[in-house]
C-alpha cells in the first residue's frame, strides 16, 4: 500500500484563487478546483473566511476552523448556531443546523463578532 498524507492539515489555512473580488473576513464558497467567491445565503459549500482582501484571478488565503471575528448582517446572541448571509456576512440561524457557533453578542449589522467555525 502506498503511504498516504495529508495534503493540508486539518484546519489548516489553504490557499485558493479568487473567482471574483473578495473582502478580507468575509465567508467564502468553494466554485471550482480549489477556487473560491464570496459566500452568500444560498452558498451550499462554505469553506471558510478569506484572510485579506483579493482581487479575481489572485491567489486568497482561506482560514479554516477555528474562532474568527466575522461581520454579522444583523443582531446575534452568543450561542446562537450561525449560517452564511449577503456579502459573506453571518446571520443567525434558528435550528441546530449551520457553520459555526457564537461566542460573543453583536446588536446591529456590520458588527464584528466571535464565530467558532464548524
Amino acid at each position: 500500500m502506498a503511504d498516504h498524507i495529508h495534503t493540508f492539515a486539518p484546519g489548516a489555512s489553504v490557499t485558493c484563487v479568487a473567482d471574483a473580488d473578495i473582502i478580507g473576513g468575509r465567508l467564502v464558497a468553494i466554485t471550482g478546483p480549489r477556487a473560491v467567491t464570496t459566500a452568500t445565503e444560498s452558498s451550499a459549500g462554505v469553506f471558510g473566511a478569506a484572510a485579506q482582501d483579493a482581487t479575481e484571478g489572485d491567489d486568497v488565503l482561506v482560514l479554516r476552523g477555528g474562532v474568527q471575528a466575522l461581520v454579522a448582517s444583523a443582531s446575534i446572541t452568543a450561542g446562537q448556531r450561525v449560517n452564511p448571509a449577503a456579502d459573506g456576512q453571518v446571520a443567525a440561524v434558528t435550528d441546530e443546523r449551520g457553520i459555526g457557533l457564537a461566542l460573543t453578542t453583536v446588536t446591529a449589522a456590520d458588527q464584528l463578532i466571535q464565530i467558532a467555525l464548524d
